[in-house]
């Protein structure tokens, strides 16, 4: 059973910085990719940042230059690190596992809440 525990968020004010982490249950290297995403009220979820395990990056738009992922494959564990945060960003963050074994499995962490204050 593939565990994601994510950590980190929080209230911060506008300007400020998060840092949220992701560790997993096993090795981070056996994913095929691990990612980010947010769902705020009456939103649908959307991806913030992925990391494939061959280190290639995909960051939405609306944060680029502002929040970045990285990965410590010996510590198991996916960064999100966050700056200028606005009140945008204001919302639940998840991490997200993917795997290919035979077909695509997507594992999911239990959410951590981010609020940006203006």
């Amino acid at each position: 059973q593939v565990q994601l525990v994510e950590s980190g968020g929080g209230l911060v004010q506008a300007g400020g910085s998060l840092r949220l982490s992701c560790a997993t249950s096993g090795s981070i290297v056996s994913f095929n990719a691990m990612g980010w995403y947010r769902q705020a009220p009456g939103k649908q979820r959307e991806l913030v940042a992925s990391i494939t395990s061959g280190g290639h990056i995909n960051t939405a738009d609306s944060v680029k230059g502002r929040i970045t992922i990285s990965r410590d494959n010996a510590k198991n564990t996916v960064y999100l690190q966050m700056n200028s945060l606005k009140p945008e960003d204001t919302a639940v963050y998840y991490c997200n596992a993917k795997l290919y074994s035979s077909r695509w499995f997507d594992y999911w962490g239990q959410g951590t809440q981010v609020t940006v204050s203006s």
